[in-house]
């Protein structure tokens, strides 16, 4: 249970908490300045989400359904003729620029309707809020595209994990597998030894007979025989003491096999469980994640 909790406190360091939680998505009637003036329109916050991922977005998205481009002078951006059904079904001009606010960004946006008409309550509620919803609408894909990431970033994390898992899991099987293989391969070499030895002992009593037959035999073609008979006896012996050897030799190398096996799979189950921690926090993390996506998607 104290490495349960180890463990669940080294994942939740892992990831700022500030980062599960959504932020909200701010707007408000402003006074923009643009240039040496200042004029009506809308400030916006985006949370969390990159600069220049946005800035590129939001140049994009005023340049979309236009052959007009969008010129920067000084950080400040402006667009004429912006084709922007959402907002005038004529063309407007925008005047917008992106301030970096550490944890978020403010979109300020002024969109002329006509020379020195800008989109303000007092324009009419109607235009006012479908602009504010365009712009509400661009931050709100801004924050999900960034969050969409954050949860991409944490599945790989998840598996990866869950690879691991598999690895080890993987590797306690070919380890089960491997000692029980040599299990059998010392049964087998002890029911092969058995008859080794049996056979040698008795090959080894009938030399010891023999020889003492031989000892007696007069010399002649006779004793000869028996010599090259024993000589084969003991050639057949040297065999099958080295057969005994070899199978010695594989009982040791698999005891050794077996051995291992024995101490690595208690640390392989250890790894096991310490991993299935891990991956059961991280898929809190992408859960918690994926919930700040639908918290957003729901704005």
């Amino acid at each position: 249970m104290k490495m349960r909790k180890f463990f669940i406190y080294l994942v939740m360091i892992s990831v700022p908490v500030s980062a599960l939680a959504q932020k909200p998505i701010l707007i408000s009637e402003d006074s923009i300045p643009i240039g040496a003036g200042k004029y009506p329109g809308m400030t916006i916050s985006i949370p969390e989400v990159s600069y220049e991922k946005t800035l590129n977005n939001w140049i994009k998205e005023q340049e979309l359904g236009t052959k007009s481009k969008v010129m920067t002078d000084n950080g400040e951006m402006t667009i004429f003729g912006a084709i922007k059904k959402e907002v005038s079904l004529n063309p407007v001009n925008i005047y917008s620029k992106l301030m970096n606010q550490d944890t978020m960004l403010l979109l300020m946006v002024c969109i002329e309707l006509k020379k020195d008409q800008y989109i303000e309550r007092s324009v009419g509620d109607i235009q006012f809020t479908a602009a504010r919803t365009y712009l509400k609408e661009f931050a709100k894909s801004q924050y999900i595209e960034f969050i969409k990431d954050e949860v991409l970033a944490e599945e790989k994390i998840l598996r990866g994990l869950n690879n691991d898992l598999d690895g080890l899991q993987n590797s306690s099987s070919k380890t089960m597998k491997g000692a029980q293989k040599n299990k059998n391969s010392i049964n087998n070499e002890q029911d092969k030894l058995i008859v080794l030895n049996n056979e040698l002992n008795q090959l080894s009593t009938s030399i010891i007979s023999e020889n003492n037959l031989l000892i007696s035999m007069e010399a002649g073609p006779g004793k000869d025989a028996k010599a090259s008979q024993i000589e084969e006896m003991e050639k057949r012996r040297k065999k099958l003491q080295n057969e005994i050897n070899t199978a010695e030799n594989r009982i040791g190398k698999s005891k050794n096999v077996i051995d291992k096996a024995d101490r690595a799979l208690p640390k392989n189950e250890s790894e096991q469980e310490i991993m299935k921690l891990k991956i059961e926090e991280q898929e809190a993390v992408v859960q918690q994640f994926t919930s700040k996506l639908n918290a957003v998607k729901a704005y």
